[in-house]
């Protein structure tokens, strides 16, 4: 159970306890009592599945970061599945929620989640950690919540406590049900919004171009001044007919080749191609200092037929930095450190460092680095470079091979590769952080402004060794030494002979560095997650009232925004049609009040969400949103007729003005397969190939609320008496009466239409849905078949229906209820449920659990 949520620990198994007789589709409401009470008491809430499920927690808000125990009960859902009760990362509509807290546990004595398994499930692995289910898919569990473990930081990303089928069924989605959930002292989407992907303001970085035209490189350097990329190269050993190595000026945006400048002077003067193996110090304006082997210091810029230089007197040059003055450079011969003038050549001072080799310095703090032996040692020293005089001293190990050694501008301490690890010093030579990863690490760079650090590993060695030819570059904070973003991948970057070099942009949006095996320059481009700068906030409006949200994000490259709408208290998101700018404004309506809202920021790092805000309309009228005095014609009026996936065709009069209450209506259907029964009644349109549900009228067993109807001439046995029967060519002729809204279901919230769908013995048949559009007093009429009745663009074809929002904010989804598997025939009793209502007259029960069960078995049995 790899990334499940942890199954229960047998301290917190409390089976809930039935309230309701199971009805012919299995529907279920639970009576539960009181349980243990939450730090935040005055947050309960409830959700409902788009299936009917009812979920709640005890508490949802000002939850205690460091552990709280909330109490979570279900009613209404599949017991012929399993199913996880854990907190997760909220990852929005139709996508599974994960990680969530706790991770994998198999033991099941963490308490942080619960595994809910049928009653007659096998063993399944689930030891004694799996708890069934109670009668009617009920459950009442406690989960011990706290805000950060080990795999989800609740601070971070979006939280909620979630149910989700188990790992039996990883991709069925159907029993997903969301509550989100916020800590003490946190308000949804604090710290830049709610991440989906990844944490706002995540950084990262990706590969934007290669560049191939600076031979085989071994340093860089980024002119502060012109802002070009200087390269120090080498030949490329597959074309010894061509001279590549020396010192390359490159446009930094595409690689494009600005000069190449070959030769320097060597002993006696004498010009010649050179490599240029190190880069020393940017010169004003443009060009740079470098060093060439042996004992060369040159000079150049852009543009330049040969380069400037000195070749020095003494030892092999092992390592150089830049002077105590523009015109001086410092340079390492072995055991003599010396300051040089850069044009000349001529020695300023010097002084004897044992063993001396690698040079590093950090000119602000007036400090240079030396990495040499001394008795024997390998030894870190530094050197004040006023003085010249070294100042502290650290022991290395004496098995690591050293290839670099650079000093932090930011905070004076130094970095150096000792083996495979990166060993970091204070300004004091004390040691403060050691450094791993894969790979050999063959150069680092800083960025004073971003704080953040970077660490060149090359893959070495052989097959047998472990290598596979791929490196990474690290970026690390370089105060804290964490991780600020995933290391970058690098497929063939190889230590060929100890030289890599790395160059920053000034803020870090750019890095490059050299893949000398490959005769390359990497450019990698930072990428940052959309980061909430501002959040709308919850309005109050009249209908009619202009209403602007607004909301603003940052992020790299440019994020985009688009704005959802929920209908039914965060289910359910959609988009907005054509809001996709900062501010969304719109006009009001009364069937928008309770909506939420939110802005989406999306770029090619990840995607955040602002936390979403309510929009509560007050309707003058004071009746629940019918609008229809002012001389308003609000008398029921027109017909509309919409023709289904295989030609039904399904009649409604009338659909437009509908009353809030007690509305007679007139449903004609032609060309309905059959064999296959189908309900009628008014449900929430989910969208095309969802099944419409729930449907008003909640679950009515004596056909008295006429609010919908059966259609079958092939019903099971304890259905003859309840079903109406088609007429010929697949015709029926009812007569429903409706209301706006139950307790569960409000038709001003959620898009309702008068719909046809497969019975209970074929729900997962979609074949037969069949969606007229209604409007009620208050609402956007309808188009209707004679043209008449507004322009409301709510006309369905073909059993298609649309969710979302509107450019006036509407939107659709299931907002509440039952899972609608029965309805209510003229002709008497009904399967259906079109909602949720719990019953327990004796004489039904009876009869439910002597033919409702039947059905029920029956009906999964087709699916």
């Amino acid at each position: 159970m790899t990334d499940e949520p942890r199954p229960p620990s047998e301290a917190r198994r409390r089976l809930g306890r039935p309230a309701a007789l199971l009805g012919a589709a299995a529907l279920v409401a639970a009576a539960v009592t009181l349980g243990s009470t939450a730090q935040a008491s005055d947050t309960p809430k409830t959700a409902l599945g788009k299936d009917g499920q009812k979920l709640t927690v005890s508490a949802s808000a000002n939850l205690d970061p460091d552990g709280e125990t909330l109490r979570v009960t279900g009613e209404g859902y599949d017991d012929t599945k399993g199913i996880y009760v854990a907190v997760c990362k909220d990852n929005g509509d139709n996508r599974i929620p994960t990680p969530c807290l706790g991770g994998a546990d198999q033991s099941g004595s963490s308490g942080s989640s619960v595994w809910i398994i049928p009653k007659d499930a096998p063993d399944e692995g689930a030891g004694t950690v799996a708890i069934p289910w109670g009668d009617g898919g009920t459950f009442d569990v406690e989960l011990k919540v706290k805000a950060k473990d080990t795999g989800l930081d609740c601070f971070q990303v979006a939280c909620s406590v979630v149910t989700r089928v188990d790992h039996n069924g990883t991709g069925d989605r159907s029993q997903d049900v969301r509550i989100p959930i916020t800590f003490e002292g946190q308000d949804p989407g604090d710290g830049g919004g709610d991440g989906v992907d990844v944490p706002p303001g995540t950084v990262s970085y990706v590969r934007s171009a290669e560049f191939s035209t600076a031979g085989r490189p071994l340093d860089l350097l980024l002119h502060p001044g012109s802002g070009k990329l200087y390269v120090g190269s080498d030949n490329i050993v597959d074309t010894a007919d061509i001279a590549e190595q020396g010192l390359y000026a490159l446009d930094p945006k595409d690689g494009r080749l600005l000069s190449h400048i070959a030769q320097a002077p060597g002993a006696g003067g004498t010009m010649a191609n050179r490599v240029v193996r190190q880069i020393v110090a940017p010169l004003s304006g443009d060009g740079v200092v470098f060093h060439f082997p042996l004992r060369g210091i040159g000079t150049a810029k852009d543009g330049d037929s040969a380069a400037g230089g000195v070749w020095l007197t003494g030892a092999t040059v092992t390592g150089t930095g830049p002077g105590t003055q523009a015109s001086t450079t410092l340079v390492a011969q072995g055991a003599a450190l010396s300051e040089i003038e850069t044009a000349t050549g001529t020695v300023r001072r010097t002084t004897t460092v044992e063993g001396g080799s690698l040079l590093a310095v950090d000119s602000a703090r007036g400090a240079a680095w030396s990495v040499g032996t001394a008795e024997g040692k390998k030894v870190l020293r530094r050197i004040d470079t006023g003085s010249f005089q070294v100042t502290a001293t650290a022991e290395l190990p004496a098995d690591g091979s050293v290839f670099f050694v650079e000093a932090d501008p930011a905070t004076g301490n130094v970095w150096l590769s000792s083996g495979d690890t990166v060993l970091v010093f204070d300004k004091d030579a004390k040691p403060v952080a050691t450094l791993t990863g894969k790979d050999r690490p063959q150069a680092a760079a800083f960025d004073k402004t971003s704080g953040r650090a970077f660490v060149l590993r090359e893959d070495y060695g052989t097959a047998d060794e472990g290598a596979d030819n791929n490196g990474s570059l690290q970026i690390l904070d370089s105060a804290t030494f964490e991780q600020t973003a995933e290391p970058v991948a690098l497929p063939g970057s190889r230590a060929v002979n100890g030289y890599a070099g790395i160059a920053v942009a000034p803020g870090a949006g750019s890095v490059y560095v050299t893949k000398q095996a490959e005769s390359k320059v990497l450019k990698l481009d930072v990428r940052v997650s959309p980061k909430v700068t501002q959040s709308p906030t919850d309005r109050t409006a009249a209908p009619g009232d202009e209403v602007t949200f607004v909301a603003a994000a940052e992020g790299t490259p440019e994020p985009t925004v688009r704005w959802q709408v929920s209908p039914d208290g965060g289910q359910t998101w959609s988009a907005v049609e054509g809001a996709t700018k900062n501010a969304y404004t719109f006009t009001a309506k009364a069937g928008q009040d309770g909506y939420e809202y939110r802005a989406e920021f999306t770029n090619s790092a990840g995607t955040t969400r602002t936390s979403p805000i309510t929009l509560t309309v007050k309707a003058a009228s004071g009746d629940g949103g019918n609008e229809g005095g002012d001389g308003e014609d609000t008398e029921p009026s027109g017909s509309k007729t919409v023709t289904g996936p295989n030609g039904q065709k399904l009649t409604v009069t009338p659909v437009n003005n509908l009353a809030t209450a007690d509305q007679a209506l007139k449903i004609t259907g032609s060309g309905y397969d059959t064999k296959k029964g189908v309900y009628v009644a008014l449900c929430v349109d989910n969208g095309a190939g969802e099944l419409p549900t729930p449907c008003i009228g909640g679950v009515d067993m004596t056909g008295g609320s006429h609010s919908s109807a059966w259609i079958s001439s092939n019903p099971p046995d304890y259905g003859e008496d309840l079903a109406i029967p088609y007429g010929d060519g697949g015709t029926f002729e009812v007569e429903l009466t409706v209301d706006a809204k139950d307790e569960y279901t409000d038709c001003f919230k959620a898009k309702c239409v008068l719909a046809t769908r497969n019975d209970h013995t074929l729900s997962g048949d979609r074949s037969q849905d069949v969606k007229v559009p209604v409007s009620f007093v208050g609402q956007d009429p309808v188009d209707t078949d004679d043209g008449t009745g507004g322009t409301g663009g709510n006309g369905d074809s073909a059993g298609t229906g649309t969710t979302g929002g509107s450019t006036g904010g509407t939107g659709t989804g299931s907002t509440t209820g039952g899972s609608g598997d029965t309805g209510t025939s003229t002709a008497g009793g009904s399967l259906a449920s079109t909602g949720v209502t719990v019953f327990s007259v004796a004489a039904i029960a009876a009869a439910l659990l002597a033919t409702g069960w039947v059905a029920y078995r029956r009906g999964r049995t087709v699916n």
